[in-house]
């Protein structure tokens, strides 16, 4: 009986140090506080070789023991949002052309749809990987007299994740050349961009923008009116680069000439490069927390939500 006992007991010892072995190191509990970083050098490349030992979090200004640490690719949940306002109606190949590259990109635990805002928000019924799936979503044509419901489209992206817990990062990325035009009805709700950046922030969902210049169905010719035309397009909303840095995502803006799809691919190369820090909250007050990332090497940059809301206790 004993020998039977003590076989018994040397198995279970056996399983629990395999089984522990398979998990991922530095995990944290389900309360931990999740912070993807992204770290760029001066010359704005993307830095993915630091250890955990290279970076601090400081919740309230004060440093916080880091309880989880992942670099490698995380699933990503994306919703892309393109303006087909009528000032979009010259982009639209580029809009087409260039998506091919960030759908190309995607990795198999990914996730996208695609989304449209011109004279109404729409978004794909479902996430897909299927590259083929997802340009089959892709607008077609552009209606001159759209408006541009910017925070609107945002705000009804964010409810397409659902509202559940998941493990994969949500993020909004939006293509838009122009300033959000408000509701177009009173039948509409107001949506501001104070309000989709404080419900991003609460509920964790990383906006990233590309701005771009308005061309018509006519791009502006060569010579003074071309050039006025040029200069009097529109300009993309500057609240779609403070919600980028408020929730840790990025912006740029695509100035005549340069390549949309370029850009895209490297929103998709950035999301598969960031760091997962992780710490556990000091303070279970169900209150917003300023946070603040560092890096102990001089000369990289950081780049991380600036805020949580803790849970309560």
């Amino acid at each position: 009986m004993n020998r039977i006992l003590a076989s018994t007991a040397l198995a279970i010892g056996v399983a629990t140090l395999a089984l522990a072995a398979q998990q991922p190191t530095f995990r944290a509990t389900g309360d931990s506080v999740r912070v993807f970083v992204t770290v760029t050098d001066r010359d704005g490349r993307l830095v993915t070789t630091l250890s955990q030992a290279d970076f601090e979090i400081r919740d309230e200004g004060t440093p916080q023991p880091i309880t989880l640490f992942d670099n490698t690719p995380q699933p990503i949940r994306l919703i892309v949002l393109l303006d087909v306002s009528g000032s979009m109606a010259g982009n639209l190949p580029l809009l087409r052309a260039g998506a091919d590259q960030l759908f190309a990109r995607l990795r198999s635990e990914d996730a996208a749809r695609v989304g449209t805002f011109g004279h109404s928000v729409s978004i794909s019924p479902a996430f897909s990987r299927d590259p083929e799936t997802l340009r089959r979503e892709l607008p077609d044509s552009v209606a001159p007299d759209a408006p541009t419901p910017l925070w609107r489209a945002v705000d009804q992206a964010m409810d397409a994740f659902g509202g559940q817990a998941s493990e994969a990062r949500s993020v909004v990325l939006v293509l838009s050349d122009g300033k959000d035009s408000g509701p177009i009805s009173f039948r509409e709700r107001y949506v501001s961009q104070v309000e989709v950046i404080d419900r991003a922030r609460e509920e964790d969902v990383m906006v990233y923008g590309i701005g771009m210049r308005s061309r018509g169905a006519r791009p502006p010719g060569i010579g003074p009116g071309g050039l006025q035309a040029a200069l009097m397009a529109d300009l993309p909303d500057p609240g779609l680069a403070l919600a980028a840095e408020h929730t840790g995502g990025g912006y740029t803006e695509i100035r005549f000439g340069q390549d949309l799809g370029a850009a895209l691919a490297q929103v998709a190369d950035e999301l598969h490069s960031q760091y997962l820090l992780g710490f556990s909250p000091p303070k279970r007050d169900g209150k917003m927390h300023d946070i603040d990332v560092r890096l102990a090497t001089r000369g990289l940059k950081p780049r991380a939500r600036k805020s949580y809301v803790a849970p309560r206790q």
